[in-house]
């Protein structure tokens, strides 16, 4: 056993996207992304032991992988597999209403859960060209829920503006939100139930009965003032607001052990992982 005293941010998230997870739940990963890999084999091992994992591209049905690779494509995540699903299996399970939870990352992030992963600026200027959605726009619209999450809640300065993850307005929608300028979720008819949890490195966000998003706790240290800065629009605030629950010494060591690669922390840069979180006995 390992003697942990601290976590880290890459640690602190893993366990916040893990509770997004509940027993039983089908549960979907596709692309190289380690900490929605970490937080879902977390909860296998804790809170939701009966929830199915379906990990990499072809689909490993739970898998056990010794370590977790830098690429999904990665024979390892077919490891002990108790089966193995092509890609067009996981879409037909998504538009029969089987998929529970799929995890979105997103360059842009605005207020209604809009994603935004192909271009900065617009159709007609585009400053930034991005790596686009992969299946996200068709998936998005038929999972029952999906978290999104980001390691990058900071607002960086370019040129005469400032750059921010999560704006009031996308630049442009990959994956489609609880409310576009096309309409709602229910007026497009689409029968995925959407974004319900966003949860990023200063913060943990849901949603409102209208679709908006709304502060439901800070993370230890982190300033209202701070995460406002860093943000470019006010979010609903949760009343009461709280601060997000620490992981327990028993969440680390899991972690620590399921990604002993420490693969997840690629996502943060090495001032973010300087930061130190408390850890519950």
């Amino acid at each position: 056993m390992t003697d942990v005293t601290y976590c880290t941010i890459d640690e602190l998230m893993a366990v916040c996207l893990a509770r997004t997870i509940k027993d039983h739940d089908v549960v979907f990963n596709g692309v190289a992304v380690a900490l929605p890999f970490t937080a879902i084999m977390l909860a296998k091992h804790t809170h939701a032991r009966n929830c199915v994992f379906l990990g990499g591209l072809p689909a490993g049905v739970d898998p056990q992988p010794p370590f977790l690779p830098p690429t999904s494509a990665d024979a390892v995540m077919l490891h002990g597999a108790v089966t193995i699903l092509p890609l067009h299996e996981i879409f037909d399970l998504a538009q029969k209403g089987k998929l529970d939870r799929i995890f979105f990352g997103g360059a842009q992030i605005d207020k209604y859960g809009n994603l935004n992963n192909t271009l900065i600026g617009s159709k007609e200027k585009i400053k930034v060209k991005l790596p686009g959605g992969a299946g996200a726009s068709n998936l998005s619209c038929f999972a029952k829920n999906f978290t999104v999450w980001t390691s990058r809640h900071q607002v960086k300065p370019a040129d005469s503006r400032k750059n921010y993850t999560l704006v009031e307005k996308v630049d442009f929608i990959t994956t489609m939100g609880h409310v576009t300028p096309s309409g709602t979720r229910k007026e497009m008819g689409l029968r995925g139930g959407g974004p319900d949890w966003v949860i990023t490195d200063l913060g943990v966000f849901d949603f409102t009965a209208s679709g908006e998003l709304r502060l439901k706790t800070l993370h230890p240290g982190v300033t209202m003032e701070e995460l406002l800065d860093n943000t470019s629009f006010r979010p609903v605030m949760a009343e009461p607001l709280g601060e997000t629950p620490l992981p327990t010494r028993e969440e680390i060591e899991l972690i620590r052990r399921l990604d002993p690669l420490n693969v997840r922390k690629r996502e943060f840069s090495a001032s973010q992982l300087e930061r130190r979180y408390p850890v519950k006995n």
